[in-house]
């Protein structure tokens, strides 16, 4: 195992946090004068920056060092995912969007306000924010593991708790002051850092297989595969176009997460091209992180891997960076790890007090009389802070649990917002296809269709069934419910 972070290494990671310093002041300077100012910019954001905000929404630390280990160990069927992801942009595109559009929504709940009634929004938001601090508290937990492991060469709490504040900080220097517009264009630093780490990693990887014939191996190997028909791959054409589709729109079109930049664009066209472009950019970045894992894979093929560091279980990426990496190329991986993670961080913060002001406070605070917008601004802003604190908790939490308790809290979170997708799915299929329902009904089907998934899963009752599968029968049990409630 090598040593800590170099002098090199350390200059690197230096001057990735001195352009964050530098970046996050221009970007704070915007002009807020309202809290819909402060969650979709006073200004509509360019179409290419929010393609680029939801490729970097749609990674984290977890797919930085997840993806390569997919095609380590399988092959490049992962890949079909994201075309399963264009078909769900597609349809929430042509579809979902023009309807926030119409409506001039700030949250994506408030479409479930105008079918249902104003519970039926509030019931949304909750489940989403409950979800969220669950599913993005574990994610952040995972990404200040790696980069503890890396930076400190350990996992002793206080080096992890340091790393959470690293990350936590980042995240808070963009979305307090300037919102989702300085959110959306420091995704764009954070995309062009981690992509260019993993091409700088994929080019010193590649020079170091020296005197091999790379696709001849891969291919005896079985590992260029790109679809799979068996019913035995996770990633299968059937599973793809079922429930992973259904997780797709949910994702792209339901979750306030992915959804708030888009409701930033300059009108419904600007943000149907946004979503579809942001995929097609998509597509090539997780083929990078896929050629990473094979070529791994022919570098450890004839060694003895353990998987392993201080206990903790770690991707063969990580076992990578910790154990071949030269110096200053780890700094640089380093920083392309924490750019995953913070652009997750950072774009959840703007979304969950998005929908905490707009879709819970806002309401509430009218009702007992007028009051100046710039409050709400500085709602806004607390509510950021808040939802920080609370993601911190949250990951500190994920490092006790982890150790000591037999349940994996970190499987269940990383998962929870599927466990709330199929509710969703249920209750906004209703909304836009048939004329039934009601608050009352769609209440029941956001908690059936979170039951229905936690009864199937294999620790609950020993029921084994494909995520994908449990993904669609969710979301039935959930539309079922929703058509139990009278006409609204």
């Amino acid at each position: 195992m090598q040593s800590a972070f170099s002098t090199l290494d350390w200059l690197v990671f230096g001057s990735y946090f001195f352009l964050l310093a530098i970046s996050s002041f221009i970007l704070s300077q915007t002009k807020i004068n309202s809290s819909r100012d402060y969650f979709l910019s006073p200004n509509a954001l360019p179409m290419i920056a929010v393609s680029i905000s939801v490729l970097a929404t749609s990674q984290s630390a977890a797919t930085f060092l997840g993806v390569p280990e997919y095609s380590y160990k399988h092959d490049f069927t992962f890949i079909g995912f994201y075309f399963s992801a264009l078909v769900a942009v597609i349809f929430v595109a042509y579809v979902l969007i023009p309807k926030y559009y119409e409506m001039k929504a700030v949250t994506v709940y408030e479409l479930l306000e105008s079918r249902y009634g104003q519970n039926s929004k509030k019931q949304a938001g909750i489940m989403f924010l409950v979800g969220r601090i669950l599913a993005s508290g574990a994610r952040l937990y995972i990404g200040a593991l790696a980069i503890s492991m890396i930076l400190f060469n350990d996992v002793i709490f206080l080096h992890v708790s340091i790393s959470i504040f690293i990350l936590m900080l980042g995240a808070l220097a963009y979305t307090y002051f300037g919102g989702v517009r300085s959110i959306v264009l420091s995704d764009v630093i954070q995309a062009i850092t981690y992509v260019g780490a993993g091409i700088a990693v994929l080019i010193y990887l590649y020079s170091s297989l020296n005197d091999i014939d790379i696709f001849k191996t891969l291919q005896e190997h079985n590992k260029l595969n790109f679809f799979e028909a068996s019913l035995n791959s996770e990633f299968n054409i059937f599973s793809l176009f079922g429930g992973w589709l259904l997780l797709n729109i949910a994702a792209f079109g339901l979750d306030q997460d992915m959804t708030q930049r888009v409701l930033a664009c300059k009108d419904k066209n600007e943000a149907a091209k946004s979503l579809i472009i942001s995929i097609l950019m998509t597509i090539p970045v997780v083929l990078l992180f896929l050629s990473i894992g094979a070529l791994l894979f022919i570098f450890y093929m004839q060694s003895s891997v353990e998987q392993s560091f201080n206990g903790e279980k770690i991707t063969i990426f990580m076992y990578y960076i910790l154990n071949e990496m030269p110096d200053g190329l780890r700094g640089l991986v380093t920083v392309g790890a924490i750019a995953a993670a913070l652009s997750s961080a950072n774009s959840v913060l703007g979304a969950m007090a998005s929908v905490a002001i707009e879709d819970l406070y806002k309401p509430w605070r009218l009702k007992r009389g007028d009051i100046d917008e710039y409050h709400f601004v500085k709602a806004s802003r607390v509510a950021v802070i808040f939802f920080a604190v609370a993601l911190s908790i949250m990951a500190i939490i994920s490092y006790f649990w982890q150790r000591y308790s037999d349940l994996s809290l970190i499987s269940f979170a990383l998962g929870v917002m599927a466990f709330a997708y199929t509710g969703l799915l249920g209750v906004y299929f209703s909304a836009i296809f048939t004329s039934r329902g009601n608050e009352k009904s769609v209440l029941w089907a956001l908690i059936s269709g979170f039951i229905t998934v936690l009864a199937l899963q294999p620790y609950t009752f020993g029921i084994s069934l494909g995520f994908s599968w449990q993904i669609i029968l969710g979301t039935a049990v959930a539309f079922f419910v929703t058509q139990l409630g009278a006409k609204k």
